[in-house]
């Protein structure tokens, strides 16, 4: 959030509020650790804040000549990278997001986890947080989001300054759909 507003500084842009508000574990749909389980980690609760299978996925498509390091964070790794760090794609970054990332798993439980990541994950402009982007884009609180309105918002998390759920694009509603499958398929 933080950071939001040094871009902000330094492209010459008026101030902008951020837009959030934190919401405790027990006032979230259930629907909302579900959708962004089932589009972010699907073994969130089986692994110990790496996928290493997705790791060594992304390490041989760098070295094959693809994008370095891209789509092996694990919501844990988010968290510490959110938290704690600035947006940068370098390998001392991902060193200390590493750090991070081991004591966030030997401290907190895994609901802990999902539910920091939750209420910091940007779902829009200057826009934090599960309850800011439910009021936002579906007039409700976070605990009365639907299956779908959860996948929603979850089908916005790579990008959610570009892929909008108050103006899906057809790839926005096929990512939709795809984590509502994967929902049904883990019975989440």
């Amino acid at each position: 959030m933080l950071y939001r507003h040094y871009e902000d500084l330094v492209d010459k842009h008026r101030y902008q509020a951020i837009d959030y508000q934190w919401v405790s574990a027990n006032r979230m749909a259930k629907t909302a650790s579900a959708a962004v389980i089932a589009s972010e980690d699907q073994l969130f609760y089986h692994h110990l804040g790496f996928d290493l299978h997705a790791i060594k996925l992304a390490l041989n498509a760098s070295l094959n000549g693809g994008q370095a390091l891209r789509g092996a964070s694990t919501i844990t790794q988010q968290v510490a990278k959110n938290l704690f760090l600035i947006p940068s794609k370098s390998f001392i970054r991902k060193g200390l997001e590493a750090w991070f990332t081991i004591l966030i798993e030997l401290f907190w439980t895994k609901d802990r986890i999902l539910t920091v990541y939750l209420n910091i994950a940007e779902f829009g402009d200057h826009l934090f947080g599960i309850e800011a982007a439910s009021q936002r884009y579906f007039n409700c609180s976070a605990n009365q989001l639907s299956r779908a309105q959860a996948a929603l918002l979850a089908a916005t998390l790579p990008n959610p300054l570009k892929l909008k759920a108050d103006k899906p694009t057809s790839y926005v509603l096929k990512r939709q759909n795809w984590i509502l499958r994967q929902m049904s398929n883990q019975a989440l």
